[in-house]
This record gives C-alpha cells, sequence and structure tokens, in this order.
C-alpha cells in the first residue's frame, strides 16, 4: 500500500469510527443501561454521545500527523493543538459524567435540590474549571500567574457585579435552607401565589395557575415574606362557611353536612378520603346561625374543586332534606313625625294650613 496513503487512511478509519461508535454501539449501552437498576452506567452513556465521535477523528488525525512528515515546527504546534483540544473533548465528557454523578447523589442525600439551574451550573463550571488548569499544564503554560491576576481582578468583577454576585448567593442560601423548593406551591406578602419552577443564579420563576410565570430576583425573595403551602405537608384544611335558619334542628343540620363532606372527600379527586371533616358552629349572625366546615385537600389549589363541588351538593342536600339557608333579612320601624306648630303674628300658637288633618 503506497505510504502517501496511509494519512487519509487513518482519517477516515477515525470517522468511520466514531460514526459506528455514536450510531451503533452507544445506542446499544444505552437500551442495556436503561434495563438496569444502576442509573450512573446512563449517566455515563450520555456523557459519551457527540464526545466519542470528536475524540476518534482527533486519533485518526493524530496518527496521520507520522506519515504526513511535515516540517518540525509545525508538527509540534498541530499535535499541541490536537492534544490540547482532545483534553478540552475529555474536560467536557468528564464534567458532564461528573456532574450528573454529583446531581444524582446530592438528590438523593444532601439538603440541596440537585435540580435547579442555579446547583447545576456551580457543579458545570467547577469541573470546567479544574479541567481548564489540567490542559494548561499539560501544555506546559504556568498558571501561578493566571490565578494571581485572577485573584486581583476579583475585587473589581466584585464590584462591577454586586447585583449578579447579590442574587447568586441569595438563591444559594435559598437552596440551603431549603424552606422554598422547586415544585412547592407559595404565595408572596405581595399576592402572588403559584408554583415554584426553578432557582437560578439570578431569578427564581413561580408559575402561577393562570400558567404564567411571575420572576423574581433572588435578593427580593430571599428577603420577602412567603407562605409555602407545601411545608412541612402538602395537605392543607379547605374552610367552607355555612348558614342556617334559627328554625333549624342543629343535630340533623351538622349530620347531614357532614354526610356530605365525606361523599366530597371520597369522590372528588384532590380531596383526602380518611379525613373525618370537622363542623364548629361559631355564631349568631343577623339572620342565620353560622358555622364553618373543614375539609381537607391534598394539595393547596384542591382547595378550589372541593368548595366547589361541596357547595353545589350541600345546597342539593339541603334542599332535599328542608334545611333553610336564609337571605339576610333587616327590618325597618319608621315613626310618624309629630305635627309642627307655628305661631301667627298675634302671637297664637296654630298648625299650619299643610299640617291640618284632612
Amino acid at each position: 500500500m503506497p505510504t502517501f496513503l496511509l494519512p487519509y487512511i487513518f482519517i477516515g478509519g477515525g470517522l468511520l469510527a466514531g460514526v459506528i461508535t455514536e450510531r451503533l454501539v452507544l445506542n446499544w449501552l444505552r437500551r442495556w443501561a436503561e434495563r438496569t437498576t444502576w442509573k450512573l452506567d446512563e449517566v455515563l452513556i450520555d456523557a459519551l454521545r457527540g464526545v466519542a465521535f470528536l475524540l476518534l477523528t482527533l486519533l485518526g488525525l493524530h496518527l496521520a500527523l507520522v506519515y504526513w512528515r511535515l516540517p518540525p515546527p509545525y508538527e509540534r504546534i498541530l499535535s499541541k493543538a490536537i492534544v490540547a483540544l482532545a483534553l478540552l473533548i475529555g474536560t467536557v465528557a468528564l464534567m458532564r459524567f461528573l456532574s450528573g454523578v454529583v446531581i444524582h447523589y446530592a438528590s438523593r442525600y444532601v439538603l440541596v435540590p440537585a435540580t435547579t439551574s442555579a446547583f447545576q451550573t456551580i457543579v458545570r463550571v467547577s469541573i470546567f474549571v479544574v479541567g481548564l488548569m489540567v490542559i494548561f499544564q499539560t501544555l506546559g503554560v504556568n498558571v501561578t500567574p493566571i490565578l494571581t491576576a485572577l485573584g486581583v481582578g476579583g475585587l473589581a468583577i466584585a464590584l462591577a457585579l454586586q447585583d449578579t454576585l447579590a442574587n447568586l448567593f441569595a438563591g444559594l442560601h435559598i437552596l440551603a435552607v431549603r424552606q422554598i423548593r422547586p415544585g412547592d406551591f407559595v404565595r408572596l406578602e405581595s399576592g402572588e401565589e403559584g408554583y415554584v419552577g426553578d432557582i437560578g443564579w439570578r431569578n427564581t420563576t413561580i408559575r402561577t395557575l393562570t400558567n404564567n410565570l411571575v420572576i423574581i430576583p433572588n435578593t427580593k425573595l430571599a428577603g420577602a415574606i412567603v407562605t409555602n403551602y407545601s411545608l412541612p405537608e402538602s395537605e392543607t384544611a379547605v374552610l367552607v362557611q355555612v348558614g342556617v335558619s334559627y328554625d333549624s334542628d342543629l343535630e340533623w343540620v351538622e349530620r347531614v353536612t357532614r354526610e356530605v363532606a365525606r361523599d366530597v372527600l371520597r369522590t372528588v379527586p384532590g380531596g383526602v378520603p380518611d379525613f373525618e371533616p370537622l363542623i364548629r358552629y361559631q355564631t349568631f349572625g343577623d339572620s342565620s346561625i353560622q358555622f364553618t366546615v373543614v375539609l381537607r385537600g391534598r394539595t393547596y389549589p384542591d382547595q378550589h374543586l372541593l368548595r366547589h363541588e361541596f357547595i353545589k351538593r350541600l345546597h342539593q342536600r339541603y334542599r332535599e332534606e328542608g334545611i333553610e339557608i336564609p337571605f339576610p333579612i333587616r327590618t325597618l320601624y319608621v315613626r310618624e313625625a309629630a305635627p309642627i306648630l307655628k305661631r301667627d303674628p298675634g302671637g297664637d300658637e296654630r298648625l299650619g294650613a299643610s299640617d291640618r288633618p284632612s
């Protein structure tokens, strides 16, 4: 075989090996990994996606350099460039794998939500910076001056990015204390409420029930009064105010209302079927005896459907049982005005013409 063909054979072989690895080998390994209980094999295969093709191509190019017989200076430059690219690609693959490992174990054993973008960004950037330091050391570049320059310039960067750094550390504080987590249903002191979507390095997003996003800087969220309806547990009490006529038998009203409440909790999605509804009479109102019915929902948003169905069914049942829900009534008593006395010029008091009875 002619020697001048060998470089092209190595390059073509590297390209072909990369395509076969990406299209066949990794797909087969992925299907095999999905059948295992160990999750890190899937993380490793996902980390090699796109990387295997580039590494095998660079390997073929590196082998081709031996037979190209380039001038030594150019050969050294090209060889170092290939090594640097290979180390950079390897760093990316290692960053994917190690970040996947850290996120996998952190979500299981560490009290930090690993699914948030802030946590994932910090892990990946840290691994990537370490990989860059390794690449510089491998290429013979002294990293000490770089670290010194970064240390001196860090103060200027911190002053220029005060707001960004404040939001970053506020987000880390929110993640660390775990009082607000992705997926929690919260209400802000300003009135906005919804599900926490993501805690990023600058903002936190909240998805409202109307499917809109509320974007809040982390510093404002960390300093705000927030009601978290998902802590300490997601189940929540649902209070419904009811009033019945003064002529009603209160024992019978309580029994009927409790039956309706049990049926709602068993049949309506979002109800807690094992919860025993509570009824507490409160006060003698202007036109009714008022009481509160306590139901229980699985999550805070479930209260709307539970209250909706309970009011419909209770109204129908009260109508069947003859229990009256009275309208507000106010009776006005009007006193008749006394006759107005008028004094005539002669000094006599008499009724005015318009005031005399007809």
